[in-house]
Parts: structure tokens; sequence; C-alpha cells
């Protein structure tokens, strides 16, 4: 209560001052929001916004940790310094080298994502004179986990601020965004520096230094590989699932983000039904190019044949589809609200994300614009869901009343 009440003394003091939003937001950063019902009809309970985001950052950080292990051991194994890691508990993953180097790369994009994001949040509850959003505190730990780890930090700021404004503020701030934040920062980054989100290059501290060892700082990442009609040595399935490959910084543990997916359906934050639609459409899709290869439809020459050859349970292990599906594509503002409409909404995201992955070898990853694409339908298929609903009571209706 002391907190509370020197707060709202504070408040009362200077409520006609500017910054007092900014205040506001760093006063309660951990403690319990500003605004609390006490009376009526309202149903009480300890969720709030600021507890849901913080929820998924706590999902979110085995990834981080793993990515920042997964970025050093990455550099050693491509320069030969070490053995390939035995499993996901080898004794070349888990060492200190590679977390040191790791941190030295990932930290610094997570203190750009969330100092760049939240001075734009600060900026704007300024300028509008209401309490900051805690909206950005998901976004701000999804967007390092979902760009290269070497991409240069001024570019990732530029993203930043195009994502926080254009993506959510024009909108009105949280809650009222039709399209995901984070998806829209790595959209940018896509067009805006498409060399640099290709994904086809092992990342390698010190490239420039090290220049004369080509093979080891270009070696293909995975997708990079398949579009290519090639595959990578020494990557079993299993080093697919534990996530020892090259990617995203946390896009290559599938184990930890099913960990992850059980902890946000468990703790009632992420939709089970978007998540599973999701895995659907995206074997599906899979199997469709596959009966395709199979037939015989489709030359081994084809640009395309590389990654419609893939085994259709494999697409879930070799890219980003799990994370988007996880992370993404549950994004409660941006995603369909209707149980029915959930179900469409994630099938036709895995759906479209192994087609897009297929059709463009130039970027063969896709599940970030399907969702985008699908964030900005998500409201029709709510609307002709529940159109549908209502002309099925109507029909009841009629019939009880003739």
């Amino acid at each position: 209560m002391g907190l509370k009440q020197s707060l709202h003394n504070f408040k009362v003091k200077h409520q006609d001052k500017k910054w007092l939003p900014a205040f506001s937001a760093l006063f309660t950063f951990l403690y319990t929001p500003n605004e609390t019902t006490h009376g009526g009809t309202h149903i009480k309970a300890a969720d709030d916004l600021k507890r849901t985001m913080n929820t998924v950052i706590i999902a979110l950080v085995p990834c981080l940790i793993f990515g920042i292990f997964n970025a050093g051991y990455q550099h050693y194994l491509a320069l030969g310094e070490i053995e390939a890691s035995n499993g996901f508990l080898g004794s070349t993953f888990w060492t200190l080298d590679n977390f040191w180097l790791g941190a030295l790369t990932v930290l610094p994009l997570v203190v750009v994502s969330y100092g760049v994001g939240l001075a734009v949040e600060f900026v704007f509850a300024i300028i509008k004179g209401h309490e900051v959003e805690e909206g950005y505190l998901v976004t701000g730990m999804l967007v390092p986990l979902i760009v290269p780890v070497d991409i240069p930090l001024w570019m990732l700021a530029v993203a930043v601020i195009f994502g926080v404004v254009i993506g959510k503020e024009v909108f009105g701030g949280t809650g009222m965004n039709i399209l995901n934040p984070a998806l829209t920062i790595r959209a940018f980054l896509f067009f805006a520096y498409p060399t640099w989100m290709s994904g086809d290059k092992v990342w390698v501290h010190g490239a420039v230094e090290r220049a004369g060892t080509p093979d080891a700082i270009s070696g293909e990442t995975l997708l990079g590989a398949y579009a290519q009609n090639s595959t990578l040595a020494g990557i079993d399935y299993w080093d697919m699932f534990w996530g020892l490959i090259p990617g995203s910084v946390g896009e290559t543990s599938k184990f930890l983000i099913v960990i992850g997916a059980l902890f946000l359906i468990f703790s009632k934050i992420g939709s089970w039904r978007i998540i599973l639609s999701t895995i659907i459409g995206a074997l599906v899709m899979g199997l469709i190019f596959n009966g395709v290869v199979d037939a015989g439809w489709i030359s081994n020459t084809s640009k395309f044949y590389g990654l419609m050859s893939v085994p259709f349970w494999q697409h879930l292990i070799i890219g980003s589809i799990l994370f988007g599906a996880v992370y993404m594509a549950t994004d409660p503002v941006t995603a369909s609200q209707t149980n029915k409409g959930k179900w469409i909404y994630g099938f036709l995201i895995g759906f479209i994300s192994i087609m897009i992955r297929v059709f463009n070898p130039a970027y063969p990853e896709g599940v970030f614009l399907a969702i985008l694409l699908m964030n900005v339908f998500a409201p029709t298929i709510d609307h002709y869901v529940v159109q549908g609903n209502v002309k099925r009571r109507l029909k009841r209706l009629k019939v009880k009343t003739a």
C-alpha cells in the first residue's frame, strides 16, 4: 500500500506533467497496475496484461539461452575448432566459450530491441498523454529471436522503430493493431535489407578478419541447402530437433519450443487450436508436395525439387514453422477470436507457410509472411464464422416457430 499511495500522491501533484506516464511505467514495471477494479460485477483475477506478457517472456527465455550457446557453438564448429556435439547434452555445446561468444553477439540484439522499442512507446505515451502500454514486453523479446545473429544493430534499430510505429501505434496502440509488431519488424528487414535476411549463411564471428576460411564462413543453413537441392553433411534429424543447427537465434531448438508451447497452453495464454491447426496445415501442404514428387510430375533438376522432396514431417524441424505457430500465430490481438476461426486461421498459416517455403527458394522461410497475411484476414474469418452461427440459429428458430 505504501508504494501505491506514494504513486497516487505523486501523480496528483504532477498530473499536468507530460512525462508522468513514463514515470508511472517505470514505477510499476514489476508491481501491480495503476488501475484495478474494486467493486461492481467485474471478474476479479490475479492476471493482467503485464503478467500475461511476463508469462510469455518466461516461455521464451529457454529459447534465448539456447540461442546464445548455439551462436557460439556454430561459430567454433564452422571454423573447425571443436567437434560436433554428441546430442543435446554434448560436452562441446554447453561450454563457457560458446556462451560468452554467443552472449557477446545475442545480448546486444536484446538491448537494442528493448531500448529502441520502449523509447518509442514512451514517446507516444508522452505525446498522447496516456499510460505506457506493456504490449512491447513480448515483442522486445521476440525480435532478437527471429533475426539472424549477425544483423547490424543499426538495421535492427531502424526496423524496430518502423515496426512499433507502423505496426502498432498508428492503429491506436496495444490491443488495436491488426499486424503482429514483431513480424512487421522482420518483414521490414526482409524487404529493406534482403541480403541480410536470406538465411543462407552460417554466421562466424569476425568473418572479415577470417577471410582466409571462406568455406567455413559461407556454409549453408538447412533451408538454404534444401532450396539448392543439396544436403548438409553431419546433421541428422535429432540435431534438427534438439536445435544443434544454424538458424535465427530462437528458432532452432524444436524441443524447447514444444516445452514453451505446453507451458503457454497450460497457463491458458496460447491457443492450442491455433498451434495444432498450424501444424496440420503445414503437414497437409508437405504431403501434397511429396505426392507431386512421387507422381513424377516434377523433375529432380527443378529449382523447386529440393524442398518439395523433403519428407512432409521434416518441414516441422528444419525451419521456423514451430516457433511461428507457438509464439507468433497465437498472438491474441492479431489472431482469430472465434474457436472455429482459430482452426481455419491456423490451418491456412501452416498451409501457406510451406507453399512460400517451396516456391520462393531465394527466401525459403515463409511462416512469418504467412502469419502477417492471415493477420489481415483474421477479422474476415471471424466475421463469416459469426454470420454462419447467426444463420444456423435463425434456421433453428424458424423450425421451432413453424
